[in-house]
């Protein structure tokens, strides 16, 4: 097997795993209507076009991905899949695929909720940089970059979202402390982002 064969496996167990847990949620109470919505997801998908895109062997590399490098990226993406499944868990069925308030819903701020406001996105981010360094082609790389600015759209509707439906002044206190998608280091302070 090798890092790339490896790579497709477990995106392949993650997708279908994700399908599978979808039937596990709460009932929705409101929905979105912010702009945004559905363009974010359509970068997202852009994304996952260029990272799965092009058919096997018609790859045209940028680089030769060594094998050590190779085996560290599938470790990466491994951990951002485990790290996303733990989000998951966490949520249980508060989880969500769009932007909605489910029912009983409340800000949830611990377990990888303490580290980054999305961790989801967080994990799949690494497990498209991790596929696209790999690859190393230009379809690829174009991919993970749309699958992380379309992530980092969508955690910015989501945030207007629930300040608005589970209270700006909470939502404020736990933007203040946990940064959005890539966690400080050592726990250091957060800098402040631009629409705070």
């Amino acid at each position: 097997m090798t890092p790339l064969s490896a790579l497709h496996l477990i995106w392949g167990l993650w997708g279908a795993s994700w399908l599978v847990a979808g039937l596990w949620t709460a009932r929705t109470v409101a929905r979105s209507t912010l702009r945004g919505t559905r363009s974010t997801l359509a970068i997202v998908f852009l994304g996952f076009f260029g990272l799965f895109g092009e058919p096997p062997g018609h790859i045209a590399s940028l680089w030769r991905t060594p094998g050590l490098l190779g085996w560290a990226m599938v470790a990466l993406a491994t951990a951002g899949f485990l790290f996303a499944w733990w989000a998951r868990l966490h949520l249980g069925r508060l989880w969500s695929g769009g932007v909605v308030r489910r029912e009983a819903h409340r800000l949830v701020d611990s377990g990888p909720y303490r580290i980054v406001r999305h961790p989801i996105y967080t994990g799949l981010i690494a497990a498209a940089a991790a596929l696209a360094a790999v690859k190393a082609s230009p379809l690829a790389i174009g991919g993970a970059l749309c699958v992380g600015l379309g992530f980092a759209l969508k955690a910015r509707v989501e945030e207007r979202f629930l300040a608005a439906e589970l209270g700006a002044p909470a939502y404020a206190a736990y933007r203040a402390r946990v940064p959005m998608l890539v966690p400080h280091p050592f726990g250091g302070k957060r800098r402040i982002e631009p629409d705070d």
